[in-house]
């Protein structure tokens, strides 16, 4: 028995002093983004596709989250599929009154009325400033959330739901009884959505599938003209980032977009929730990671 033991030890004791298999580059990656994840204190869903490879990143990646102001990119392909069914036109116009004007981010409560925009003019705004005026006249314009999500369902995309306007969730914050109460119970989202499923969203509209490949050609253009630059971008060298933000600060700031470059295409979703702490301080760490995945194929090419 006491020989046995004496082996058992000692083959405990040799596979012990074996090399460690070295870790794989893309589940160091994936440990990298997870260490900045832990840097900061907030519920974290986080999914990553490398176009080209098909290699992913997965970190609550399925868990459905509030999209805040993400949402406006299924509502913009709502409205480019209505478009290219001959509902209404681009170079269609839209006058703007007082009663249309909503708070929070956006260039047209500034206009003065009677300001007339354009479609394109509206879905741009509503893009690249997050205008929730334009956003209200374009849910107005589609038909509601109904037909967004009737869409995002016909695509395979079931955890996307729209949920309401811009001033039906305003007026629930108003009617709260602190910032910090209305985050934690939860009960009026602005959007819904996993960080895959709006992951699969960017890379049908990159893949020129969404609607169809001139749709979403000028769906991309759109979103390349985003101006809020402090998250996806920040750290990024060497690509184009079409991308859309969402904000709630400081419980909520998300991020999805694509890093585009000659050689490789990356579709990167980050959801965030129930931070508690310095926005600024969610923010650069989504751009860490931002900047992680970029040098991780660059490096590559």
């Amino acid at each position: 028995m006491g020989k046995l033991l004496q082996s058992l030890t000692l083959l405990a004791a040799l596979a012990a002093a074996q090399p460690q298999a070295p870790q794989k580059p893309l589940a160091r990656l994936e440990a990298n983004v997870i260490r900045i994840t832990k840097s900061v204190n907030a519920r974290w869903g986080i999914y990553m596709k490398c176009l080209e490879t098909g290699e992913e990143i997965a970190i609550n990646a399925d868990d459905q989250m509030d999209t805040m102001s993400v949402i406006k990119i299924p509502l913009m392909v709502e409205a480019f599929r209505q478009i290219e069914a001959g509902k209404f036109a681009l170079s269609d116009r839209v006058t703007i009154t007082d009663s249309a004007k909503r708070p929070g981010t956006g260039v047209i409560r500034s206009m003065d009325a009677g300001a007339n925009l354009t479609i394109k003019d509206l879905l741009t705004l509503m893009i690249i400033v997050s205008d929730n005026t334009a956003t209200d006249l374009m849910y107005e314009k589609v038909g509601g959330v109904e037909p967004v999500n009737r869409l995002m369902e016909s695509y395979g995309l079931k955890s996307i739901r729209a949920m309401g306007t811009a001033e039906m969730w305003f007026s629930a914050l108003r009617a709260a009884p602190s910032r910090d109460a209305f985050h934690q119970q939860g009960r009026t989202p602005f959007g819904l959505s996993s960080p895959r499923d709006m992951g699969r969203l960017l890379e049908n509209i990159e893949k020129g599938e969404a609607v169809s490949k001139s749709a979403s050609d000028q769906m991309l253009q759109i979103m390349r003209g985003q101006v809020y630059g402090s998250r996806l971008p920040k750290y990024v060298t060497g690509y184009r980032v079409p991308h859309k933000t969402g904000d709630f600060l400081p419980y909520i700031g998300n991020d999805v977009g694509i890093l585009e470059s000659p050689h490789t295409n990356i579709v990167l979703s980050v959801f965030t929730a129930h931070h508690f702490g310095i926005g600024a301080n969610l923010e650069d760490a989504i751009g860490r990671i931002a900047e992680l995945v970029a040098n991780y194929y660059a490096a590559r090419n």
